[in-house]
């Protein structure tokens, strides 16, 4: 068995078992390798966004959350290199991270022939005019807006004025031009969208924002009117 392969099989052996832990040592005896192959193995599932932890009593082991997995599916190459081509245009955007991790899910939960494909495939698409080194959101901020997290900001505006202010998150608008941080403004006590280029620095405080409420009429953006974004 190849390391892919047993990392797909690692990843359903513990969701057969979910949530009850197998150890290293059994996982090893399966598989027929190492407990430090294991070990290793478990380690690159959690840096590629795999929700598996450690239970560390006599009878713990590797438990994995079943409800945040996906079972086999079955993408086409055509459809993974899709998803690959949408999370490109992503670059810059508070998803990028997040799409980034979906997509590793994605193919590792692909049959092999099917991932092979898609390789071959996404080496085939060639791009132009995207900014590959687009500055990144802070993870800060994107955790902080998901868990309805006050911020406090400092943001410099179109005409280089700089302030410090509290923000109750309320979501994103994006638009051709870049992405803004749509929130309450305690400072200006009204709803503003703050382009995230021009945040210069931001903490996440322990305050829950209250909900609100915003139906895009209510946001002025220079790109024109919203469309709130829904699933297809």
């Amino acid at each position: 068995m190849n390391r892919t392969d047993r990392l797909y099989a690692l990843v359903e052996e513990l969701r057969a078992v979910a949530p009850r832990p197998r150890s290293a040592t059994w996982l090893a005896a399966r598989f027929e390798v190492s407990t430090r192959t294991i070990e290793r193995d478990i380690s690159a599932l959690q840096q590629a966004g795999t929700p598996v932890w450690a239970e560390p009593r006599r009878t713990g082991g590797y438990c994995l959350d079943r409800a945040r997995t996906l079972p086999p599916v079955n993408f086409s190459p055509d459809e993974a290199v899709a998803v690959a081509v949408a999370l490109h245009g992503a670059v810059g955007t508070p998803f990028h991270a997040a799409g980034s991790t979906a997509l590793r899910k994605l193919l590792a939960a692909m049959r092999d022939d099917d991932a092979a494909a898609a390789q071959d495939l996404v080496s085939r698409v060639h791009l132009v005019g995207a900014d590959p080194d687009a500055p990144a959101v802070p993870p800060l901020l994107t955790d902080a807006v998901s868990a309805r997290r006050v911020l406090r900001v400092r943001y410099t505006d179109r005409d280089g004025r700089s302030t410090t202010r509290d923000v109750e998150p309320v979501g994103y608008v994006g638009s051709t031009s870049g992405w803004y941080l749509l929130g309450w403004c305690r400072l200006r006590d009204g709803l503003r969208a703050f382009r995230l280029d021009r945040v210069d620095r931001v903490t996440a405080t322990a305050e829950t924002a209250p909900r609100r409420t915003v139906h895009p009429g209510d946001v002025q953006v220079p790109e024109g009117d919203l469309r709130t974004l829904t699933f297809l």
